[in-house]
């Protein structure tokens, strides 16, 4: 049978009801389901995902599944070299398919991520998590980062003796704010 638009919102209703009685369109309720509002937002997902032979770009689509946090930053990131899809750089108009490993280099830390569904509209965390296989390192420990020249809230203002400490601290650990030489 054709895809037509005509029958695209009642597939979506049929999806969504069957989300909420804990099954398929086309097969009955099990037990072991998943939460019914994350079914339900599957479900929108789903329909608000592309249709037959149409393709996403990595920028829409890392952004959808909250890889970045707009998608001006992810066009940015494809031009600036910080994302690569099966091993090569790629532009942010590049077409993502079910299947490609996507690596994002972004605030430090390096996202390997496989495609598991493509979509197209920004969704919830609990489902854009399962639109991607996740195979990044782990992050480091929070303790590994301490942070440097924190004062404890009520001393007061810092005198000259301090600034300096602080400014030492910062510049040893590369987060000096002021440039070198600018007394």
């Amino acid at each position: 049978m054709p895809d037509t638009r005509a029958d695209a919102p009642a597939e979506g209703l049929r999806a969504r009801a069957a989300a909420e009685s804990g099954g398929t369109p086309d097969a009955p309720a099990t037990g072991d389901t998943p939460d019914p509002k994350i079914a339900a937002a599957m479900a929108a997902a789903e329909a608000a995902g592309p249709g037959k032979g149409e393709t996403v770009r990595i920028d829409s689509w890392i952004w959808a599944v909250r890889l970045i946090k707009t998608r001006s930053l992810g066009a940015a990131a494809c031009r600036g070299g910080h994302v690569r899809v099966n091993g090569e750089r790629v532009k942010p108009a590049y077409s993502v398919r079910v299947g490609d490993e996507v690596r994002l280099r972004n605030e430090g830390r390096e996202r390997i991520v496989v495609v598991k569904r493509l979509i197209r509209k920004r969704v919830g965390a609990p489902v854009a998590v399962q639109c991607y296989v996740d195979n990044s390192p782990p992050p480091p420990p929070r303790e590994a980062i301490a942070p440097a020249g924190v004062r404890d809230p009520g001393t007061g203002r810092p005198t000259k003796r301090d600034r300096r400490e602080l400014e030492r601290l910062r510049a040893l650990r590369g987060l000096s704010s002021r440039p070198p030489g600018s007394r």
